[in-house]
């Protein structure tokens, strides 16, 4: 395979490795680009400098939302070298939201080495700050020119990299939630399963609801009966009531995240069984009321695993535990980043190493 590297002649200034990362603040020097026709399929791949894109006032990501989008992290390992975490997983979620929006399919093995060679690349931009990662965000956007509804006959794939420390100002200190029960993000057979802008457009004004109440985000229930729960805007959720740990299933409405995956792998091989089910908001409430609800968490990329110290639902606040996070929420940390940063036994063979090109 062969990728084109035009290496920029302005390199950035990096932030100061010592200094904690915001989320999402800096982008690094260049960006991979690869375009689909539906005459030639897709060409090859490119990295170059970082820039602007140029898209027709008509192009018809714009006017019809026609785009996917993923994320997943490089990090700094303890032997020197560099990974990705689960990259696999996260083109395989990138291609099944691509069809569920009609858009053509990434090549697996092409996309996969193409983003390790822009990642060698960016090599310097990966922080060793502990709790920090080199975010990936590959996208893909509808281009060709038409007003009109329809799918696209030209696409454009490009991933873009960011240095990024807690996706929380919290850090893993417990957030507040907030149970949204007027908006919903999405509906049986929508996109909710797809990670497509439209998803989270919609999750916006909710959010910001919620923040200027002083959560961090909000909980999304059914959009039917507004009963069941979902999940959180940026992360799957999981209840520990009673000694059990209970998740939502995966029923088309919510995104399956690879995170969470991680967690119900990895409980697995301790011994401890997920139930996959549908879980009424009620049920939390009572079992809250009652003694019983343990513990709250949320997975995700960018949060890895966030507890959850309080609950906000129709008035009033439920704090869970003494507000500084769980007990299994701390020990699937621990353990998921211990494989993320290559100081523990990657057991599951989650780690894809980063080759160097001289």
């Amino acid at each position: 395979m062969t990728i084109d590297i035009r290496s920029t002649g302005a390199p950035k200034q990096k932030p100061d490795d010592a200094a904690p990362l915001s989320f999402g603040v800096y982008t690094t020097d260049h960006m991979l680009v690869m375009e689909w026709t539906r005459e030639q399929g897709w060409g090859q791949p490119s990295v170059i400098p970082y820039g602007d894109l140029s898209l027709d006032p008509a192009a018809l990501t714009l006017h019809y939302g026609q785009a996917v989008f993923d994320g997943f992290k490089a990090f700094a390992t303890a032997d020197g070298g560099a990974a990705l975490f689960r990259p696999d997983a996260y083109m395989a979620r990138l291609n099944q939201s691509a069809r569920r929006l009609d858009m053509p399919e990434l090549p697996v093995g092409t996309t996969l080495a193409a983003v390790e060679r822009f990642v060698d690349l960016e090599r310097g931009w990966i922080p060793t700050r502990p709790d920090s990662a080199l975010y990936l965000r590959p996208t893909m956007i509808a281009t060709e020119p038409h007003i009109g509804v329809k799918s696209s006959d030209r696409f454009l794939f490009f991933v873009i990299a960011s240095p990024v420390g807690a996706y929380y100002a919290e850090g893993f200190s417990a957030v507040k939630i907030k149970v949204e029960d007027e908006f919903v993000r999405a509906a049986p057979g929508g996109l909710g399963a797809a990670k497509t802008p439209a998803n989270y457009a919609a999750s916006l004004l909710a959010g910001r609801r919620a923040k200027s109440e002083g959560y961090a985000q909000v909980l999304w229930l059914d959009a039917v009966e507004r009963r069941w729960v979902e999940e959180v805007g940026s992360m799957n959720i999981f209840f520990r009531i009673a000694g059990k740990v209970i998740t939502p299933p995966l029923t088309g409405s919510i995104l399956p995240g690879v995170t969470r995956q991680c967690v119900i792998e990895m409980l697995a091989a301790d011994g401890v069984a997920v139930q996959e089910r549908r879980i009424d908001i009620e049920e939390v409430i009572s079992a809250h009321e009652d003694g019983m609800l343990q513990e709250v968490f949320g997975s995700g990329t960018a949060a890895v695993i966030s507890s959850v110290g309080l609950l906000h639902y129709r008035g009033k606040d439920y704090p869970i535990g003494d507000g500084t996070g769980g007990e299994l929420a701390s020990k699937l940390f621990r353990q998921i980043t211990g494989i993320q940063y290559g100081r523990d036994e990657d057991r599951f063979g989650w780690l894809a190493k980063v080759p160097r090109v001289e």
